[in-house]
């Protein structure tokens, strides 16, 4: 019982120290930061294992759409790998008309991506034709 228990307060405690902020566009990696309990060598397995065990991963964090100088809209999205490990998946960009009729073309195709684990990412897109007015996006499992 004394060892579920020190087990819980390991996790309880590794929940707390992980939520520190820092300033977003400073990051610092594992091995440069000091140390605390889901960095440290003899905890990190366990921090890892329970990211997997919560099933942490990739977090949109906003979607901007504008159009570009030459009048074709463009999307950028920024996102967050929460995991501690490298997710890889495809994504796909579908672009709508006034009608809300997808535009076909050979750009809607699956995509590949990678973000790092506990890094932001960046994804880019640009309309293949100015009557586009929408999008919308999809995203897969890397096989």
């Amino acid at each position: 019982m004394k060892i579920i228990t020190n087990i819980l307060l390991l996790v309880l405690a590794f929940t707390f120290t992980a939520c520190e902020q820092q300033p977003a566009k400073i990051h610092v990696r594992e091995g440069i930061r000091s140390d605390d309990l889901a960095s440290n060598i003899v905890t990190r397995p366990v921090a890892h294992a329970f990211s997997v065990l919560i099933g942490e991963g990739i977090e949109i964090d906003d979607a901007i759409l504008m159009k570009n100088d030459s009048g074709f809209l463009e999307l950028n999205i920024n996102g967050h790998n929460r995991s501690y490990n490298t997710k890889r998946f495809r994504y796909r960009v579908e672009w709508l008309d006034a009608n809300g009729i997808m535009i076909q073309t050979k750009t809607s195709t699956w995509l590949p991506a990678s973000a790092m684990g506990k890094s932001s990412f960046s994804l880019k897109a640009v309309a293949p034709r100015v009557e586009a007015v929408d999008f919308r996006m999809d995203t897969k499992k890397w096989e």
